[in-house]
């Protein structure tokens, strides 16, 4: 990068005020070329037409069933406890064989293992039912996680 020195008519030299942009203008464009290279590599992802959420109240069925794990892992079918780790996985073979094929949604303590839900989602797995839901209360205004 140089400086354009002038020669004026009375003998003195004179420098030039103003600025060379082209450097500034070659960085740009490679800048520029690298950017518009390197963003596709980047958000590369599969497209998928993702669901639109939106809270539905549960619909009691008569058929559906009820299970619940308290905060000590204690498993119960509806309202009656289950005893033995077999117990569970009868009932589900049983109910899994009625038509149409009933609802099982699980309710568990906010205190509950994460152990003990997931025992019981892989005996229900096991037991052969399909429609497996979460039982939650709504989000009364709290805000963030606990």
């Amino acid at each position: 990068m140089g400086m354009n020195v002038g020669a004026s008519d009375d003998g003195e030299e004179q420098t030039m005020s103003t600025i060379n942009t082209t450097p500034l203008v070659d960085v740009m464009l490679v800048l520029l070329i690298i950017f518009l290279i390197t963003v596709p590599v980047i958000t590369k992802t599969v497209k998928v037409e993702l669901p639109k959420a939106v809270n539905i109240p549960t619909v009691t069925k008569p058929e559906n069933i009820t299970v619940a794990i308290d905060a000590a892992g204690n498993v119960y079918w509806n309202d009656g406890r289950l005893g033995g780790k077999t117990a569970l996985l009868d009932k589900i073979k049983t109910a899994a064989v009625v038509q149409p094929q009933p609802e099982i949604h699980i309710r568990a303590d906010k205190q509950t293992r994460w152990e003990d839900v997931g025992r019981v989602i892989y005996n229900i797995q096991r037991g052969g039912i399909v429609k497996v839901s979460f039982v939650t209360e709504p989000d009364r205004g709290v805000r963030g996680f606990r």
